[in-house]
């Protein structure tokens, strides 16, 4: 059954070549490929980074769940669940996640079957699958790179289901995916959508009710179960909005390109970020990306088929502002579904370099794409290198941590507050606390109270001090922290 507004004529579906209309192979290659990359690149023991832990001990058996701050949701939770429940192996999480990272590229670049060329889709998945930030987090337990897949295949799907509303895959995949954006991170998924609803409610021409009603659908899954825990656990929506400014620095007018470029270098988290810009080689991509993009403008405008590359564009543009304008810090992974969009209008662009109209080869020109392909791949893999080793580093050093810590009688039911106590508790088997700070939870008496009747240790990074409470407790170090043991931990230790 067809489904059409009764507000404006029905749009015929636009006609397409059989040549823009894809089959799975290229885009199934492009999307087993960044699996692949992703087990050899990032190796599945890595460990847990200090927000998968969060995320993943609220549904973990094998460890208490850590504070859950206002600005976090519950989509990674709910992903993970099926691993975690049964297993506390990373690497196994490691590979589901890559495997599962994988099947959403692909579903994601399928959605824009018949908007595209296949060779066009295949290439932006591999453009955007062959950044180091995309490679780091698709097998990690991360909103973000799900933003960014949601966000590509929610726009494809938007733009099929408008050209033809009896195209029932799209609309509920258009639903679908906001769904999963918005169980994921609510507040990108506002910003990504946002010129999505406003074509559907404001331009006539663009009106799909049933179309408006699914995305809607999908907006609310997501939205309402952050309202219920707004109000179960934060005070209300309003209290939770605030809360969550206030732990990102309060959110506001901020200009933060310069520091989304310092955090190119492989700063997961560049939070202050001060120093000096990257190496020119490093940053020179973001540079190329707009006029690629912009290209890729024209030659869909003089191929006779802008909307298809508008529509990512503008939605590319809106998903970036909060973290351009609105935050005074940066993380590379927040750009990930501005990335993700602009991938199909660059794509366009490069392959429209190669064969100019007519579909004429331009050798030379096709040399020096190749040639820019080949250094831009090289860097993000010096960066992703880089990247891995040192945060396998780090979470080496706090499996160490936990290690001794268990050794001094530090185990299950135990708690841990200080420095890293959140990631290094979820490796120690222990609940973790913190009497100040965004994840401030407990009393100091409450700590002193916990120390009774069970075993505590407060963690002090290099460069610190430990808690007042914990100055007299016995001190221990290793890999570079010093653990300050209650009395409890150490009559567990000398104890019958």
């Amino acid at each position: 059954m067809r489904m059409s507004s009764n507000a404006a004529p029905v749009v015929a579906p636009v006609a397409v070549p059989a040549a823009v209309a894809p089959g799975p192979g290229p885009v199934a290659v492009v999307a087993g490929a960044f699996t692949l990359a992703q087990l050899l690149l990032v190796p599945p023991g890595m460990g847990l980074g200090w927000d998968e832990t969060v995320y993943v001990s609220q549904v973990s058996p094998h460890a208490p769940a850590a504070f859950f701050s206002a600005p976090r949701t519950r989509g990674v939770p709910l992903l993970v669940a099926p691993v975690v429940v049964w297993t506390s192996s990373t690497a196994v999480l490691r590979v589901y996640l890559a495997v599962l990272s994988g099947v959403g590229l692909y579903l994601a670049l399928r959605s824009w079957r018949g908007l595209f060329p296949a060779r066009v889709a295949a290439l932006a998945g591999a453009l955007f699958a062959s950044l180091w930030v995309t490679l780091f987090y698709g097998p990690q337990a991360m909103p973000n790179y799900w933003v960014a897949v949601g966000a590509l295949g929610c726009v494809g799907c938007f733009l099929r289901a408008r050209n033809d509303p009896g195209d029932r895959a799209a609309l509920w995949g258009a639903g679908a995916a906001t769904a999963l954006m918005a169980w994921m991170r609510p507040t990108d998924t506002v910003w990504v959508t946002l010129p999505l609803f406003t074509l559907l409610v404001a331009v006539r021409r663009w009106r799909r009710p049933w179309l408006l009603g699914v995305m809607g659908a999908g907006l609310a899954t997501g939205v309402v179960a952050w309202v219920v825990e707004a109000y179960a656990q934060f005070g209300g929506p309003a209290r939770r909005l605030a809360d969550g400014s206030r732990i990102q620095g309060g959110l506001g007018w901020n200009i933060a390109v310069d520091d989304q470029l310092r955090s190119l270098v492989g700063r997961t988290l560049c939070r202050p970020c001060t120093g000096d810009l990257p190496h020119p080689a490093v940053i020179a991509w973001w540079f190329v990306l707009p006029v690629l993009a912009a290209l890729g403008l024209a030659v869909a405008v003089r191929a006779g088929r802008a909307t298809p590359t508008v529509v990512p564009l503008v939605c590319a543009a809106t998903a970036a502002v909060p973290y351009l304008f609105l935050i005074g810090y940066a993380a590379p992974r927040f750009l990930l579904p501005a990335y993700a969009l602009l991938a199909i209008p660059v794509a366009d662009a490069l392959l429209d370099l190669v064969r100019g109209p007519g579909g004429a080869r331009r050798p030379v020109v096709a040399a020096v794409v190749a040639l820019g392909l080949v250094g831009h791949l090289a860097v993000q893999y010096a960066v992703l290198e880089r990247t891995v080793t040192r945060t396998t580093a780090f979470h080496r050093d706090w499996d160490r941590v936990a290690t001794e810590l268990r050794r001094l009688g530090v185990r299950p039911p135990c708690l841990l507050t200080g420095d890293y106590a959140i990631p290094i508790a979820y490796y120690a088997g222990c609940s973790s606390a913190h009497t100040s700070g965004n994840n401030a939870n407990i009393t100091r008496d409450g700590i002193l109270r916990t120390a009774d009747r069970m075993p505590v240790a407060a963690l002090v990074a290099p460069g610190g001090g430990p808690p007042e409470f914990a100055r007299e407790w016995s001190a221990h170090r290793v890999a570079g922290f010093r653990l300050h043991v209650a009395p409890t931990g150490d009559r567990v230790l000398t104890g019958p």
